[in-house]
């Protein structure tokens, strides 16, 4: 678990290099025509002696259907953004204020669709903790983080199957257990169980186990 960054980018690059398509776990496939770029950056850092993911909670806007989610930094891809490092960097910059020079940028996931027609890729950086990082109000209401070793207990996470429909049809969504208050689910649930194969410390079997029934 206590991976150097030389070790997260070596496994990052393999999994990569696997060409498997974008994740996209629904059974009817969305319009490639319509399909939207955008990135997002998974910021690395250590604290308290190990490894955690930092986060953001979107603000709450009534017309936001992600307004209020917990997510990672990042947007869509501008026109002139010549890839989506720059488009993670950039977004990061405007809603926490975490400077790209700041970010030491380790690899990235193979992209995954959204149900909202998004084509996302997930770029990996580490950063140097503490860090004066400050919510864009309009976007951001807090920022945080949560332990890459509790995210890959698979006791803290369960999928759900019919909380969502796509297209009439029932959508297994990831939800992960209550972290700091906080609680980690959809699209951003599915960029960490990637990252978390992609490092070795879950496998593709694991990622929309059914919830568990105890009665």
């Amino acid at each position: 678990m206590d991976l150097t960054e030389e070790q997260i980018t070596h496994r990052l690059d393999h999994a990569l290099k696997t060409n498997l398509p974008p994740e996209f776990p629904y059974t009817v496939q969305p319009s490639k025509n319509s399909t939207q770029l955008a990135a997002v950056l998974i910021p690395f850092l250590r604290a308290e002696g190990e490894w955690h993911l930092l986060l953001i909670r979107r603000t709450l806007h009534p017309k936001d259907r992600h307004g209020g989610q917990v997510a990672f930094p990042g947007g869509r891809r501008d026109h002139a953004d010549p890839n989506a490092e720059t488009t993670a960097l950039r977004e990061a910059q405007e809603e926490i204020g975490l400077r790209p020079k700041d970010v030491r940028i380790l690899g990235q996931l193979r992209d995954l669709i959204t149900i909202t027609n998004y084509r996302v890729t997930p770029m990996i950086g580490a950063i140097s903790w503490p860090y004066n990082v400050h919510p864009q109000p309009e976007e951001v209401s807090r920022i945080f983080t949560m332990p890459l070793k509790w995210l890959a207990d698979p006791v803290n996470r369960e999928t759900r199957q019919n909380d969502f429909l796509y297209q009439g049809k029932p959508c297994p969504v990831i939800y992960f257990q209550p972290y700091n208050g906080e609680i980690l689910w959809g699209a951003s649930a599915r960029m960490v169980m990637l990252l978390l194969e992609a490092l070795g410390l879950s496998t593709p079997d694991e990622r929309y186990k059914p919830k568990h029934n105890s009665e």
